[in-house]
């Protein structure tokens, strides 16, 4: 078969590669890169001439120290916040009108302000209501500038991560509530095993941007005396005047948020494999 084909039709080479021309946009992208190549050199190179191991050694790991705390703060709090969202995208679900207007109040009130705002108003603002706070016992809580960032995080977060939420669980279409129904199964059943999860993979992205946005926002903390590693790094500048250890807060958040980026690009390509792309 393969000579008779041959023979009537003899295989040729692929045709050449057509040359990429220089046109401007391509010239444009190389230098593009070319400066941020040497941006990235110069600042390797910058840092490794001002490198002082006398000050490493005093306030690296105080530096080390706040970026636990920076970790441990974004994550009890999206933690928490995914636990809030839930009943919280519930509720701009429901047709009860009172579940819905009340869970959109909250969501149109932590997205529409900002997180700094909400953290002074729960840190400072509560701090004014002390003497009616200790009749209750919550004085104990609120008395903390970490349960106050803690507090205002998980509260904040929830907001967003009930409209991914809700995005995702409308983006499921009817059908699969049709079908569970029709093989008797209970709301309950079907929301748990098949809306949810077809849901959460839809979310996955969003709640990667999500966590990214929790991580460069909790630089705020600093402000309410919380020595995450923003708050380490201004009082390692007020102490030597070098501004470099704020380049090096800057390198930690970058390395942060590239290692989640990556984390959440393998976790995606992991639950979705079974997906025609």
């Amino acid at each position: 078969m393969t000579s008779v084909i041959d023979a009537y039709a003899p295989s040729e080479p692929a045709p050449p590669v057509p040359p990429r021309p220089w046109t401007r946009s391509r010239i444009a992208g190389v230098l593009i890169m070319a400066f941020w190549i040497a941006a990235g050199a110069g600042l390797i190179f910058y840092l490794a001439a001002a490198w002082d191991s006398d000050k490493v050694a005093r306030y690296g790991p105080r530096l080390f120290s706040g970026l636990q705390t920076t970790l441990a703060l974004v994550g009890i709090s999206v933690v928490a916040g995914a636990i809030l969202s839930v009943p919280v995208a519930l509720g701009r679900l429901s047709k009860n009108p009172v579940f819905s207007r009340l869970a959109f109040g909250y969501v149109y009130l932590f997205r529409g302000t900002p997180l700094i705002a909400q953290l002074f108003l729960i840190y400072y603002g509560l701090g004014s209501f002390r003497p009616q706070l200790e009749a209750v016992g919550l004085w104990v809580f609120f008395r903390d500038a970490w349960n106050c960032a803690v507090f205002a995080f998980s509260l904040n977060t929830a907001a967003y991560q009930a409209e991914i939420l809700r995005g995702a669980i409308e983006s499921v279409p009817t059908g699969q509530w049709e079908a569970a129904k029709a093989l008797g199964l209970s709301r309950l059943q079907t929301f748990r095993k098949i809306i949810l999860p077809q849901a959460l993979i839809v979310a996955l992205r969003p709640y990667g941007n999500e966590l990214i946005l929790m991580i460069k926002g909790s630089a705020i903390v600093a402000l309410v005396t919380v020595l995450d590693l923003m708050g380490e790094t201004r009082r390692a500048f007020s102490r030597t005047y070098d501004f470099q250890v704020y380049i090096w807060a800057a390198v930690f958040y970058f390395v942060i948020v590239e290692a989640l980026r990556n984390i959440w690009n393998a976790l995606e390509a992991r639950l979705t494999r079974h997906l025609v792309r």
